[in-house]
């Protein structure tokens, strides 16, 4: 008999909230709204890219993409997204295909929940 095991992910996000409330305090609440927005709809778009380019096995467009990731993640203080995708820069430069497609499905959990926590966050009064 063979038992069949679902792993079920639940990532955890960290957000640098501190890196928000800067944004807010130096720019205003409009101009750090607006701000915010971008970099989320950045976030998404680039997201979409990175998975279509590792679908295709566009590795350097890949690589290019996720650097465009970190430096939105770092932004806007999106901490466990810029870990991760790090780490999906590193792994994509090793032989290791296995550990580079689990940490980019990895990102692709990490991306979508750092999305809803900065809506969460953006839903309160910063």
């Amino acid at each position: 008999m063979t038992v069949v095991v679902k792993l079920s992910h639940r990532e955890t996000v960290r957000l640098d909230r501190a890196q928000l409330e800067r944004m807010y305090v130096q720019w205003g609440p409009v101009r750090a709204d607006k701000e915010v927005n971008q970099a989320l709809e950045d976030l998404a778009i680039g997201m979409a890219d990175v998975q279509k380019s590792h679908r295709q096995g566009r590795t350097e467009d890949l690589r290019d993409q996720v650097r465009n990731l970190i430096a939105i993640a770092n932004r806007i203080g999106m901490t466990s997204l810029g870990r991760v995708a790090r780490d999906v820069l590193d792994l994509s430069n090793t032989s290791d295909l296995p550990a580079f497609n689990a940490t980019v499905a990895r990102l692709g959990r990490i991306s979508e929940r750092s999305l809803i926590a900065v809506w969460d966050i953006q839903d309160m009064s910063i």
